[in-house]
């Protein structure tokens, strides 16, 4: 994925409460993170670190655009034992610098922070990307996380259209203002299709979250692969979004980055 960087002074189902989410991880030794899988390492997923990605299982949305939907199924089984990731992340120290948990959703994950835990006990930096669906979980490890990536998806009246649950966007905002509250170094970033966000609708979220105190902004153009939604693969993103709108977007933020697949 490319990036260019520039620099300034309908739905019908609810969120699972955060409290049943623990009764997701069946399968999984007790206390265990569930792993759908690792990149051993990236140079992409943690702003200026050189980072192992750990994938968590399970998503409660349905955003059409993902390209990781083999993750949003907690399965019966762990694909990957957490103590294995363990052992390769041992053998890595002095090699990375930072361990992301991606996923899914790590935090529908009740283990999280004794990983993070685990994580920062061998000496390693930690990032999360998140789209804020668990916002008690989230504020919980916030204090435990270097740096977050979150996911915003939409105006916020847009949102349920866009992950197929009712009140969504009620949940990611209060989420947002968590980080925002937090201090913990974050990047903002939404993935855009032509046929899911008007022009006008990323001027008015960029607007929206400048005006809520967010600093570091990233477009992410959508990109097919992993993506199931044969309609949404079909459309092309030639020239999408205008240049004009970019250096709009681009004028609200201290830091904006526009990335292509």
């Amino acid at each position: 994925m490319s990036a260019l960087t520039l620099t300034n002074a309908a739905a019908t189902k609810a969120n699972p409460a955060p409290d049943r989410v623990g009764a997701l991880a069946a399968g999984a030794p007790e206390g265990s993170l569930k792993v759908g899988g690792v990149t051993p390492f990236s140079a992409t997923d943690y702003p200026g670190k050189l980072a192992a990605v750990v994938f968590v299982q399970g998503c409660p949305w349905r955003c059409g655009y993902c390209h990781n939907p083999h993750l949003q199924t907690r399965t019966s089984t762990s694909p990957v034992a957490w103590a294995d990731v363990l052992l390769r992340l041992r053998h890595r120290v002095g090699l990375i610098d930072a361990v992301v948990f991606s996923g899914g959703e790590p935090t529908i994950d009740p283990a999280l922070a004794d990983a993070m835990r685990e994580v920062r006990a061998l000496g390693f930096g930690v990032g999360l990307h998140s789209a804020g669906i668990y916002p008690r979980r989230l504020v919980e490890v916030l204090p435990l996380v270097d740096w977050v990536g979150l996911d915003v998806k939409a105006p916020w009246l847009n949102y349920d259209a866009i992950t197929g649950m009712v009140d969504s966007a009620r949940h990611a905002r209060s989420s947002a203002e968590a980080v925002l509250a937090s201090g913990v170094m974050h990047e903002f970033r939404t993935t855009i299709h032509p046929g899911l966000h008007t022009e006008p609708d990323i001027l008015g979220l960029a607007r929206t979250l400048s005006t809520m105190g967010v600093r570091h902004y990233a477009l992410q153009v959508f990109r097919a692969t992993g993506c199931g939604d044969d309609q949404l693969n079909a459309m092309s993103t030639v020239g999408y979004p205008d240049a004009g709108l970019l250096a709009q977007v681009a004028s609200l933020f201290e830091t904006f980055t526009l990335r292509h697949a």
